[in-house]
């Protein structure tokens, strides 16, 4: 993969996670907690793309627990804000 796609990629998911995060009314603060940090900032930046912070597998694994999704839901292309 090249750069770019391995970019889009990680867009990809963070849209991912955070519509499906939204749609089960779950606030950032929760998901962090879950993943194993103190706040909120870490996941606010992966959610957003800041500072270069990403989700690990780990972390998209137990993400995908507490909202109680399947973990491919991240990688769907075909999710988006009409459907959720």
């Amino acid at each position: 993969m090249i750069r770019y796609e391995i970019e889009k990629l990680h867009a990809l998911i963070r849209h991912n996670v955070k519509a499906l995060r939204e749609k089960k009314g779950k606030s950032q603060l929760e998901i962090a907690l879950g993943i194993g940090h103190a706040s909120a900032a870490f996941y606010a930046k992966a959610e957003h793309g800041i500072q270069n912070k990403k989700f690990n597998i780990e972390h998209l694994c137990k993400i995908a627990e507490i909202l109680d999704v399947d973990i491919r839901e991240f990688f769907n292309n075909h999710l988006n804000e009409e459907n959720y």
